[in-house]
């Protein structure tokens, strides 16, 4: 099955993998891929981080040796909101850069793929110098992957924002799909009504547009569960790709950004000025760097990025905040999406005044 604009075939297994007993599908699946494993030496781990899917390790012996294989079987009615198609795109030109790992095959509801050599990285160390400075730097050189010729580099920000409050619209009778806690501590408009999520989105569109952040090839979802660091080699590597498209430069690292606060959202963990600082000079550095331009960064450089990356993760938290009360309505996870949905528009609305007051150098 061809895969549009990436240009290489990639094999599609004709099989739906039952969710609630994946074993019998997955051992189909690596008949094919595997076709000399002997399944009764078969192991298989599951991991639990993601919010959206399953994620099934397969392998003899041990996770670590070569060989291993991934299987990815999405969550229910997740293909309202993530084009898989694309994904699949991006997985290959991921790879294609050396930033990825090899996808295997696509099924029904899935996709396998290779494992990625270390561990996934624990919010505890994102702060640590040595770490963000590796995430910095692969960011640099991700941001650096030129898109095809022909090919259009167009932000996915506002089409994704669009097309999530369309469903939360379509997903509930309710003007106000959630209520804001009692105890909040910001002090909001019917948190989440449609009315509200749609002017707040043209305000920041509005406020956004005047800023000249460059559209580059972005993650869109670097959470800690999305890292993989392997610490004998020194190095991390990004994994998952289902939001990867092109999009403003600052909206990827303040997103980033963003995470340090963690799937339970504890703001007190978002990174100081200085760490900022720090981390936006290394990812400078390595984007130029990687851009083949010369290396030296200005102070003037990082403020300017830094005033960026302020504003744009106001987007993300409304990003996001749409997107968990979409999760809210149709995911089967047990996971308290509404909570997050407030979390993340609750910080938006908390510094919306004084990342819009910053002004550009």
């Amino acid at each position: 099955m061809d895969f549009g604009s990436s240009g290489n075939n990639l094999l599609h297994v004709d099989l739906n993998i039952d969710e609630n007993e994946p074993c019998r599908g997955i051992l189909d699946l690596l008949r094919i891929l595997r076709p000399y494993w002997k399944t009764e030496d078969i192991q298989m781990k599951t991991f639990t981080e993601g919010l959206t899917n399953q994620l099934i390790g397969c392998y003899l012996g041990s996770l670590q040796e070569p060989g291993c294989v991934l299987v990815r079987i999405y969550g229910r009615r997740t293909e309202l909101y993530v084009n898989r198609v694309r994904e699949v795109e991006m997985f290959q030109v991921f790879h294609s850069h050396g930033c990825g790992p090899e996808i295997y095959c696509t099924f029904q509801n899935g996709i396998c793929y290779e494992f990625v050599g270390g561990a996934v990285l624990d919010d505890e160390l994102l702060p640590q110098p040595s770490i963000y400075r590796l995430i910095a730097a692969e960011m640099g050189r991700i941001h650096a992957i030129q898109p095809k010729c022909g090919v259009s580099a167009e932000p996915l920000l506002w089409t994704k924002m669009s097309q999530f409050l369309t469903m939360v619209k379509s997903s509930t009778n309710s003007n106000t799909m959630l209520q804001s806690p009692t105890k909040s501590s910001v002090a909001m408009p019917e948190v989440a009504s449609f009315e509200t999520l749609s002017a707040e989105i043209g305000s920041l569109k509005r406020h956004l547009l005047q800023i000249d952040s460059p559209v580059v090839l972005c993650h869109n979802d670097l959470l800690t569960k999305n890292i993989i660091y392997n610490q004998k080699e020194g190095r991390v590597k990004f994994i998952d790709y289902e939001y990867a498209d092109y999009n403003y430069q600052a909206f990827d690292i303040g997103n980033h950004f963003n995470e340090f606060a963690g799937v339970n959202v504890n703001y007190s963990f978002y990174p100081s000025p200085e760490l900022q600082r720090d981390w936006l000079k290394v990812y400078l550095q390595s984007y130029k760097e990687s851009t083949g331009r010369e290396a030296t960064v200005t102070e003037a450089e990082v403020t300017q990025l830094y005033i960026q990356v302020c504003k744009f993760s106001l987007a993300s938290n409304l990003f996001w905040g749409l997107w968990a009360i979409l999760q809210s309505h149709y995911s089967s996870i047990d996971f308290d999406f509404q909570r997050y949905a407030l979390a993340r528009l609750s910080y938006y609305f908390e510094k919306k005044e004084e990342y819009f007051g910053l002004t550009m150098i």
